[in-house]
């Protein structure tokens, strides 16, 4: 179910029952607390929405989309600077690699939290960086970062898995050292050819998959908060 839909649809109800079925001097309670929590929900759930998708009139909305191209660009420098390096592809081969090649350990120890940390100072060095603080910071965008790991985690393994990328790899016509670079220019030529092929539309799909869950959770909280704050005031001169 979606979480934002039910918590203001609660909200609604909260209102309408206030003003019509509760009497006073009760009225004055629900009524804050339906008001506030409405208000809580519905500014959360538009920070989210603004993420997302560009809203006419709204400045700073649709960063996602908008930065695309930082997006891939982090993506490229980091399978290119973190894995792909001179270093690393001597290391497979001296280890058998053009064998058997098995890249899995070197993904599986790859600093994610490391990526992800940089995708978080993109989004608050945006337009959406003020807005950030309304959702409480990057703390609020925490319940992400093990969802965010995995799926790129998930991304690397089909990426070492393509015909093209193997191929690349077991070629072994030219001398040992020039052989590692080259082989580093065809790495980065592929995976910079696969990574133009991404549109903003579809890097949004790839993180709206990755954070949307956990950041309507939100709206919950924005509505059930708001709710307390509403009720609690209702009580005061």
């Amino acid at each position: 179910m979606n979480k934002s839909a039910l918590v203001n649809g609660i909200c609604i109800v909260v209102i309408i029952l206030g003003q019509t079925v509760v009497p006073d001097p009760f009225r004055e309670h629900v009524l804050g607390a339906g008001y506030f929590g409405f208000s809580g929900a519905i500014t959360n759930w538009l920070a989210i929405h603004m993420l997302f998708e560009k809203v006419p009139g709204l400045y700073g909305s649709g960063i996602i989309p908008l930065k695309f191209e930082s997006f891939k660009s982090a993506i490229r420098n980091m399978i290119m600077n973190q894995f792909f390096t001179v270093e690393n592809i001597q290391k497979f081969m001296k280890n058998g690699a053009k064998k058997q090649i098995n890249l899995d350990p070197i993904i599986d120890n790859l600093n994610y939290d490391y990526i992800y940390d940089s995708f978080i100072e993109v989004i608050k060095a945006s337009k959406f960086g003020g807005m950030l603080g309304m959702l409480g910071g990057t703390k609020a965008l925490e319940p992400m970062r093990d969802p965010f790991k995995r799926k790129l985690q998930e991304k690397l393994r089909e990426i070492v898995k393509q015909p093209e990328f193997l191929e690349s790899i077991a070629k072994n016509e030219e001398s040992a050292g020039e052989l590692y670079a080259a082989w580093q220019e065809k790495i980065e030529s592929m995976v910079q050819s696969r990574l133009e092929e991404l549109t903003p539309e579809m890097v949004k799909q790839i993180i709206q998959d990755m954070i949307r869950s956990h950041l309507g959770w939100l709206v919950v909280w924005g509505g059930v908060f708001g709710a307390l704050i509403g009720f609690i005031t209702s009580f005061l001169p």
